[in-house]
């Protein structure tokens, strides 16, 4: 046995010599060759290969441009500035219930000041006359006894409080005599009988001075010139 296995190395180790000194290289077992020339030959494409590690040369640093020269601005001189004063606020102002007499006045008065042309205007308004189915005048004791009596009959009524009329009670108010006979009529029938018909205003015309917007200055003289008239804010 020791013999047979002594006999097997020896072969072995003939076999490997075989092969190493390529002996065997007809019989297709030879080891790699591991000479330059072979591996040159065995190379694909070998141009291709690029070192990704290798060191690229150093390249020249881009010149920045040079701006031209340009002449120096001289200092700018400080410029002087005038503050306007700021503008008077401007208001607007009314007098109103101005009579004709008094309208006239006052027109005649502004239009002889320059500086207020066109500040000022004055309108016209007609007020016309109001009637009443009335009752008075009435004393307090006859005034309350009356009042329970319209209640009765469901007649609505309210205080009269113009001098002439006063007090008494308007259980009606009409803007033309003949509305207000007819009223009279209607409140008879449900059983007033000591009412009758008075006019409770007359037709006027009054007259309104508006100034739009005039400043405290222009306020001032326009009210010098008006007198006992005053002068009130719009609304």
């Amino acid at each position: 046995m020791l013999r047979t296995l002594v006999v097997l190395l020896v072969l072995a180790n003939a076999a490997y010599f075989a092969w190493t000194q390529s002996y065997l290289a007809p019989l297709g077992m030879a080891p790699e060759d591991p000479t330059e020339p072979r591996r040159l030959q065995e190379q694909v494409n070998p141009t291709l290969v690029r070192l990704l590690n290798a060191a690229s040369p150093p390249s020249a640093p881009a010149s920045a441009p040079v701006a031209p020269a340009t002449p120096s601005a001289p200092p700018s001189m400080p410029v002087a500035t005038t503050s306007e004063p700021a503008p008077l606020p401007a208001a607007c102002w009314r007098a109103s219930g101005l009579t004709k007499a008094q309208a006239r006045q006052l027109s005649t008065a502004l239009g002889e000041v320059a500086d207020l042309q066109g500040l000022w205007k004055m309108d016209e308004a007609q007020t016309g006359g109001r009637w009443v189915v009335y009752m008075g005048k009435l004393s307090s004791e006859m005034m309350q006894r009356k009042k329970n009596e319209l209640r009765a009959m469901k007649v609505d009524f309210r205080e009269v409080r113009v001098p002439h009329l006063s007090p008494g009670l308007a259980l009606g108010t009409y803007s033309s005599e003949a509305a207000a006979q007819q009223g009279l009529q209607d409140v008879m029938r449900k059983g007033v009988r000591t009412a009758r018909v008075a006019q409770e205003r007359e037709e006027s015309t009054s007259h309104t001075l508006t100034l739009p917007a005039v400043t405290p200055p222009q306020h001032e003289q326009i009210q010098a010139l008006l007198g006992d008239t005053t002068l009130s804010a719009c609304e």
